[in-house]
């Protein structure tokens, strides 16, 4: 190999190939022969503010591909091998602060591209040796990555599922508290939500309850909640939320409600309302704008816990490729299309309606 493509932002809503060369090999790093990257409503955010915030980048975090070289150090350090099928995180931890220690990596600094530090997918060619992104033919490992051994038998576009669906697990199971006998309100049925619904499924939740809009993506996906396990939807534009699901608990509401919606700050006012007396409510989906007239009172007279979320820790990760390993639920049928590298820009369009239509999960492979 001596060169290779890759598609690099370059302006808000623009990208374009570029040819690269490998970098120089070194003891402490090695290089990634892309399998395929999936695409995240994250990247949408990156791919909007370019190249204002950070200049061009190769953009794509859930990267999943074939150990193609790799340093002796690094080879001690990450205890794979050449040709290793595995999936990355976007994180690049230091590894020695308290959180790193503690298990907590996603929350060191060196994981926070707008403290300075690096990430898979965010980080900008201006930082050598620049190729931090998934889509592309080939990607640097760092010495910090974090790597996951993908399971036998799993293809690479199904693998690239496991950081969303490692987000639902995070969210629904290991900080939501999902179990046997409760009911789970799920607010937004986009990838995220989805895979709330899948960790909602196996942690044994007696009522799932996904809310969407009534238009054609949102009934889309409403209808593949259903399939991935829901027991209801709710579409909120034609019927009222809390009445609705007041009448399916019986007026007790939910145990758990879990605020996947993206755009304005009602879905927070509304998870609030949802949620039982001693009910937890999780946060997670970012509205980049402050809340306005916010009853913080709502929160003590309910006796409410409401946790913020970031992301996934290194266990739910684990779990998720064992959920995609088995398809269990169907999980699979999240992975909906995949796209060559020259249609990078039509995959991110995508996210927001501006594509394909019934797009759930999608995946850039570059080397159709």
């Amino acid at each position: 190999m001596t060169t290779f493509s890759a598609a690099v932002a370059v302006a808000p809503e623009r990208t374009e190939l570029q040819t690269f060369s490998a970098p120089a090999p070194n003891t402490t790093s090695g290089l990634l022969r892309v399998a395929v990257t999936g695409v995240c409503g994250s990247d949408w955010a990156y791919y909007q503010q370019l190249p204002t915030s950070r200049g061009s980048l190769i953009l794509g975090h859930e990267t999943v591909g074939h150990i193609e070289s790799l340093g002796e150090v690094a080879a001690l350090k990450w205890g794979v091998k050449e040709g290793d099928l595995v999936a990355l995180e976007e994180y690049l931890p230091c590894g020695h602060c308290n959180y790193c220690r503690s298990g907590e990596f996603r929350l060191c600094d060196a994981t926070d591209w707008r403290l300075g530090g690096l990430r898979y997918g965010a980080t900008g060619l201006n930082v050598a040796p620049g190729l931090w992104g998934g889509f592309s033919q080939y990607q640097h490992l760092h010495l910090n990555t974090v790597f996951h051994k993908v399971p036998p038998r799993v293809l690479p576009k199904h693998a690239a599922l496991a950081l969303p669906l490692s987000n639902g697990i995070e969210w629904t199971y290991l900080h939501g508290g999902a179990g046997p006998g409760q009911c789970v309100v799920i607010q937004g049925p986009g990838q995220q939500g989805l895979a709330c619904v899948v960790a909602a499924r196996e942690a044994g939740a007696q009522q799932i309850i996904v809310t969407g809009l009534s238009n054609a993506t949102d009934q889309h996906r409403l209808a593949l909640a259903k399939a991935l396990g829901a027991h209801h939807t709710i579409d909120i534009e034609s019927q009222d939320l809390l009445e609705t699901v007041a009448a399916i608990t019986g007026g007790d509401m939910a145990d758990l409600v879990i605020d996947c919606a993206s755009g304005g700050t009602d879905s927070v006012k509304t998870a609030l309302q949802l949620a039982r007396k001693r009910g937890v409510v999780i946060l997670a989906g970012q509205k980049r704008r402050k809340l306005p007239d916010f009853d913080s009172d709502m929160i003590i007279a309910r006796f409410l816990t409401v946790k913020g979320m970031r992301g996934h820790s290194y266990e739910s990760v684990e779990l998720a490729l064992q959920l995609i390993a088995a398809n269990r639920h169907n999980v699979t049928d999240m992975s909906t299309h995949t796209f060559a590298l020259k249609e990078t820009d039509l995959a991110l369009r995508s996210l927001v309606g501006k594509g394909v239509e019934s797009a759930i999960h999608m995946t850039i492979d570059p080397w159709l």
